[in-house]
């Protein structure tokens, strides 16, 4: 359910530092900054982009304007798995690696569980 968002990952000329440009825009015209270790509060598209890059970890900061993420990356991390969850924003059940599907899906109702 849901609709994924368009993403196009781009180095930056800073190392450490990654583009993901989406053809939707996340934010009005302001910027939004977020630090590891800051706790997000907000309920915003781009509060919960943040809280999600944040959450895998090796980041130390992501910027959000309008319709381009920037990660600051820690030291020796890179971009894997980015992109995917920028991707699966506004997706209300994010695809599941091949296999895990039919393990986690409920019982049919009269089958054995």
């Amino acid at each position: 359910m849901g609709q994924s968002i368009v993403v196009n990952e781009k180095p930056s000329s800073n190392p450490g530092v990654v583009r993901f440009e989406t053809n939707r825009a996340l934010t009005g015209m302001g910027h939004e900054h977020y630090h590891e270790g800051d706790e997000i509060w907000g309920e915003r598209p781009p509060d919960e982009l943040a809280r999600r890059i944040l959450a895998r970890g090796g980041v130390a900061a992501v910027h959000v304007n309008a319709n381009v993420v920037t990660v600051d990356l820690q030291k020796g991390h890179g971009p894997d798995g980015i992109k995917a969850i920028v991707e699966n924003l506004y997706r209300f059940y994010p695809d599941a690696p091949e296999g895990e599907a039919a393990a986690e899906a409920p019982a049919e109702v009269g089958e054995p569980a």
